[in-house]
């Protein structure tokens, strides 16, 4: 019996045979008080950019760089550090902080860019981000991708934990078991960044795929506080996620440890939207299946 190249190596051959990723542009942009920093591909004239908004909610914009470097070849792509995460300045009242301070950043940052129009893309957590934002700017947001997106509500949480321990191999498994999920509604950094890094092999479908990637070290304390008080206060955000306006794909991974329901509840809710479930993929489909996720977001940005 002969078997085919593994999830692992169709990825490895994928990514060699990409061109070299453009070099990211650096901006240093002032907006509600703060700076932030911006990263851009080069310019596509006659494209509306597109802004990438990781997830995470206490990572920096690696999380998505450069993994989505293909879709740079059709359009510009931007990329920036939220609040208090990479080189992006930290609020005053850190501890105050809370995921509608990055929601309003996003058309602040759209303004001091000077685009008139642009599209987004979210991914988990960010795909929170991205809709909370659409809908205060929707003059500003022509397309939006929400790309494993956390649900409507906050439902989905309380069984991500034993959902986690079930899926992942026994030394994950006992590394994970050794943290205390009740303890995520602290806003202590150094426990939101090893609790990341103990679930990341569980969001995986490919295990082997889980193993070349690794999530980047962080401790932030805005990103901390601001996971802490979603995970103690919880959050509702149905009737904004009814009141988007843009055209919406919402793109899940069919093996994500978010299961693909929360995907299907946030196509009912939103008017003009469509979900696309990408096969053996779990959180991170840009990297488990590469071909089909690029495929339909430049398929849905150019309006097919």
């Amino acid at each position: 019996m002969t078997f085919g190249p593994s999830t692992r190596d169709r990825l490895i051959a994928y990514r060699r045979a990409l061109p070299r990723p453009p070099r990211l542009t650096t901006l240093r942009i002032k907006a509600r008080g703060l700076e932030f920093a911006v990263y851009a591909t080069p310019e596509v004239h006659g494209v509306p950019p597109l802004l990438c908004v990781n997830g995470g909610l206490i990572f920096d914009h690696r999380l998505l760089w450069p993994a989505l470097s293909p879709l740079a070849e059709q359009r510009q792509l931007l990329f920036y550090d939220q609040r208090g995460r990479g080189k992006s300045q930290v609020p005053p009242g850190v501890l105050g902080a809370r995921i509608e301070h990055d929601a309003g950043d996003i058309p602040a940052l759209r303004h001091a860019l000077g685009y008139r129009l642009w599209d987004v893309l979210g991914h988990s957590w960010g795909g929170g981000i991205a809709m909370l934002a659409a809908e205060r700017d929707r003059e500003g947001v022509r397309r939006l991708v929400l790309v494993d997106a956390v649900g409507p509500t906050s439902a989905w949480l309380a069984p991500m934990h034993e959902e986690a321990l079930s899926r992942l191999g026994p030394a994950d498994r006992a590394v994970l078991r050794r943290l205390d999920p009740s303890r995520l509604e602290e806003p202590d950094p150094a426990v939101q960044s090893a609790y990341a890094r103990a679930i990341f092999p569980a969001w995986f479908h490919d295990p082997e795929v889980a193993q070349l990637l690794a999530p980047t070290r962080s401790e932030s304390r805005t990103g901390a506080a601001v996971l802490a008080r979603l995970r103690r206060e919880g959050y509702d955000w149905s009737s904004l996620v009814r009141a988007l306006h843009a055209d919406v794909v919402v793109i899940h991974g069919a093996s994500d440890l978010l299961p693909a329901a929360v995907a299907s509840e946030l196509v009912a809710m939103i008017p003009k939207s469509r979900l696309v479930l990408i096969p053996d993929a779990g959180h991170l489909p840009f990297w488990e299946a590469p071909e089909p996720f690029f495929g339909v977001v430049d398929a849905f940005l150019r309006g097919a």
